[in-house]
This record gives C-alpha cells, sequence and structure tokens, in this order.
C-alpha cells in the first residue's frame, strides 16, 4: 500500500476512533437528559455550562474510585472481563463506512481514500463475528465473580444474546439476500434512492432487528442480565472504579455502534434524498475534488444524524417502556421472532424469484390485520365504579 494511503488511513481511524469515544461518553450525558425531560426534570446542569462538563466528572470519579478484587475472585479472569468488554465494542465500528470517500493529490499523485477504518467485503461477517465475542466479556466477569448474583446475570446475558442472534441473523439474511454481498459499502450504494432503502423493502426485517438490537445491547426492555431489582447489579456486581467503567462504556459504545448498523443496512447509510443532484451541483460549481469532498462531508453529517436518532430511540424506549419478565424474553426470541425471521426469509425469496422486492409487506399487512381483528374482538372490560359505605 501507498504510504500516503496509509498515512491517510491512519489519521481516518484515529478520526473514528476518536468520534466512537466521545458519542460513546456524551451518550450517558444525553441519557440522563433525555430521561429528565421524559420525567419532567432538569438533569445533570452543575458540571459546567448546562452540565457538559458531567461525563468528564463521571470519569474522574471513576478513575479514584478504590479498585478492589474479591478474595475469592479468579484475579486474572476478574481483570479480562471488562478488557474484553471493550475491546470488541470498539472493534465494531472499523468496517462501518461514515461516507463515500475523499479526494486529495499528494506530489502530482491523485488519490481517493474511502471514508472508512478498514474496507473489507466481509464487513457484515466482521462485525456479527465481533459482536458475539463480546459476550464472552460478560460471561468471563460474571464467572470470575464468585458472585451467584454476578453468575446469574452473566448466564442471563448468554442465554439472551443466542436467543436474539439467530433471529438477528435471519433477518439480515434477506438483505444479503437481496445485495449479493457481505460488504456494508455495497449495501448501502444499493439503497441510492430513498424508495430503494431497505426498510421500505424489509419492513418486518427491520422492525426484528431492531428489537434484536435492543436485546443484543441489553438495553431496557431486555436488561435482565443486569436487572437490578433482581440481580443487585448483575454481572458486574463486584466491580468497581474503572472495571466498572468498562463494562458502562461498552454498553454505550455497543449502542453506537447498532444505531450505526441500523442506519447502513436500513436507512441507506450516507445516502439522503436528492443527493446526486446535491453532488453534481457542488462538483460543477466547486470543482471534482473540492465539491466531491463538500458532498462527502455532508454525506457524513446525514449518516451521524441517522445515528443520533437510533441512539436518541434507544433511551427513549428504555424510559418509555416495562422491562419484561425473563420467561417472556426468552418466549420472545424463540417462538415469534425465530419463525417470522424464518417466514421473513421464505417470502423474500419467492418475491426475488418473481422479481417483487416488496413481497415482504404481505407478510406485515397480514399480522396487522389480524392484530386489528384480534383486538375488535377482545371482550371490553366494563369500569364498575365503587361503593362507599
Amino acid at each position: 500500500m501507498d504510504l500516503t494511503v496509509l498515512i491517510t488511513k491512519g489519521i481516518i481511524i484515529l478520526v473514528i476512533f476518536g468520534i466512537t469515544l466521545l458519542i460513546a461518553m456524551y451518550s450517558t450525558y444525553a441519557e440522563r437528559k433525555v430521561a429528565a425531560f421524559l420525567q419532567d426534570r432538569l438533569g445533570p446542569n452543575r458540571a459546567g455550562p448546562w452540565g457538559l462538563l458531567q461525563p468528564l466528572a463521571d470519569a474522574g470519579k471513576m478513575f479514584f474510585k478504590e479498585d478492589f478484587i474479591p478474595a475469592q475472585a479468579s484475579k486474572w479472569l476478574f481483570i479480562l472481563g471488562p478488557c474484553l468488554a471493550i475491546l470488541t465494542a470498539l472493534m465494531s465500528s472499523a468496517v462501518i463506512p461514515f461516507g463515500d470517500s475523499i479526494r486529495f493529490s499528494w506530489d502530482n499523485v491523485n488519490y481517493e481514500v474511502p471514508f472508512q477504518a478498514i474496507e473489507i467485503n466481509i464487513g457484515v461477517l466482521y462485525i456479527f463475528g465481533v459482536v458475539s465475542l463480546g459476550v464472552y466479556g460478560i460471561m468471563v466477569g460474571g464467572w470470575a465473580s464468585n458472585n451467584k448474583f454476578s453468575l446469574l446475570g452473566a448466564i442471563r446475558a448468554a442465554s439472551q444474546n443466542i436467543s436474539y442472534e439467530i433471529a438477528l441473523g435471519l433477518s439480515l439474511i434477506t438483505i444479503l439476500m437481496m445485495t449479493g454481498s457481505l460488504s456494508l459499502r455495497a449495501i448501502i450504494n444499493e439503497q441510492a434512492t430513498f424508495f430503494e432503502w431497505n426498510v421500505f423493502t424489509q419492513p418486518l426485517g427491520f422492525v426484528i432487528f431492531l428489537t434484536c438490537a435492543f436485546a443484543e445491547c441489553n438495553r431496557t426492555p431486555f436488561d435482565l442480565p443486569e436487572c437490578e431489582t433482581e440481580l443487585v447489579g448483575g454481572y458486574h456486581t463486584e466491580y468497581s472504579s474503572m472495571k466498572l467503567g468498562f463494562y458502562l462504556f461498552a454498553e454505550y459504545i455497543n449502542m453506537f455502534v447498532s444505531s450505526a448498523f441500523i442506519s447502513a443496512l436500513y436507512f441507506g447509510g450516507f445516502h439522503y434524498p436528492f443527493m446526486n443532484l446535491v453532488n453534481g451541483a457542488l462538483e460543477s460549481s466547486l470543482g471534482a475534488v473540492a465539491g466531491h469532498n463538500v458532498a462527502t462531508a455532508i454525506g457524513v453529517v446525514v449518516f451521524f444524524g441517522k445515528i443520533f436518532f437510533f441512539i436518541f430511540f434507544f433511551m427513549w424506549v428504555r424510559w418509555t417502556l416495562p422491562r419484561f419478565r425473563y420467561d417472556q424474553l426468552m418466549n420472545l426470541g424463540w417462538k415469534t421472532f425465530i419463525p417470522l425471521s424464518i417466514l421473513n426469509v421464505v417470502v423474500t425469496g419467492a418475491g426475488l424469484l418473481f422479481d417483487f422486492k416488496y413481497s415482504t409487506w404481505l407478510i406485515a399487512i397480514v399480522m396487522i390485520v389480524l392484530a386489528v381483528m384480534s383486538t375488535a374482538r377482545a371482550p371490553k372490560r366494563r369500569v364498575v365504579p365503587q361503593q362507599t359505605v
């Protein structure tokens, strides 16, 4: 690889790494602000203007808290658990294309470098492999703590991830069938026009994928592995200081990566309506190089706008819906989402056979009709006023 391209790639990797950490850090601030808004409170407002320095205060508190290891714990595994969790979370964003490409000239040579840390043709497989390894951080930490509540939380996390990764993978197979590629950039480029976004061609797959992403990130209403009302703190009960910080930080990084993954798979990534017209106008007015780079910057801003929307959606759901019971969680994964995912694959295959890419809307329409009929036929409950004595 040319040294100039290598240096440019290194800068892009550092930028993406820094943005990932920054967004994850301020997601903790946004979480409390969104919760305060939904609950009619103020949220953090003491550390800096509008409380913007609150994440730094939290980081300082984590660094200076006492760091201890339980006497009966497996010391090295106890340390390895949070390290695995944060490492796999940070590795996930490496293959996500956040923008089109950057053009520049150096030493009379023209370069065009994709705005992506690592460009591989199996990006989807890479993310699934790395995310699957993330559960080992939870399992190792829960087991090494030598605490029954931590162990129960780790077992819950493992069974939950297995249950929902199957449906997650099956919902993704339909996109791979339609695009014929495992490359995230190729999947994004297949959604160049607005009505070709996969959310319109795969509505059921999107709903399944989004719900499974909540379960994969251990977010409410699927936060059973760290359910404080039942398990004290779940798999990280015995952790303190930055070991606990790694676990908490990994959750927010996973939420960012999941939002980026959903945006890339179903919402066109860095594409937006009338993008070709905007790109053509910019290149004609600013030139082929400067116009293309400005167009890439606009695409990056659009992509991050989609990511921020889904991060907000994750937080909104957390402070709106109650937690599932564990039996409801498992039944939903095994008895509802997996059969629906298999049906979605079959109907998508039939649609591709007859060259009809919107075939899965048939499932969505049937489900809506059945839900309306079930609601209409449900017995009406009359409210009887209480008799006062």
